[in-house]
């Protein structure tokens, strides 16, 4: 399965049954599947998202917004909870281009990608419970 890298963006090949071993990216030796959220902007977005195999969480977000600071916690709590799914996530203010071509309107926005395409979307804050319960039913 390939893995992109969230720190350098190169693609890794991992084997399936290997997954659990905590791989490291082959160019910069990065964990490639850290328990902590990382930042997708306009340029990493796209690579990342179609180019990774496992599901990937994205929740849009922005500085000024209440909930997303009070989600913020909660989110990385249920990234820790699912270590095979990629949790990321998109300031809109800086990523305009990323957040323009979802259609982003109210922030919050939570969208699970798989195979580069988006399978859900959930508007709103969420607690780390109702996040894996969600992602458990969509992924």
């Amino acid at each position: 399965m390939n893995v992109v890298c969230p720190h350098c963006s190169a693609i890794n090949r991992v084997q399936e049954d290997r997954i659990d071993e905590r791989p490291v990216c082959a160019r910069c030796a990065t964990p490639l599947l850290h328990p902590e959220p990382f930042e997708l902007n306009d340029q990493t977005f796209a690579r990342y998202v179609e180019r990774t195999d496992l599901p990937v969480l994205v929740d849009f977000w922005a500085d000024w917004c209440g909930p997303c600071k009070v989600m913020a916690p909660q989110f990385a709590a249920a990234a820790a909870q699912l270590p095979n799914v990629r949790f990321a996530k998109v300031n809109t203010e800086t990523a305009r281009a990323t957040a323009a071509q979802y259609a982003i309107r109210s922030i919050p926005t939570l969208a699970l990608f798989r195979g580069g395409r988006e399978i859900a979307r959930q508007a709103g804050a969420m607690s780390a419970a109702d996040l894996v319960r969600w992602v458990r039913s969509k992924a």
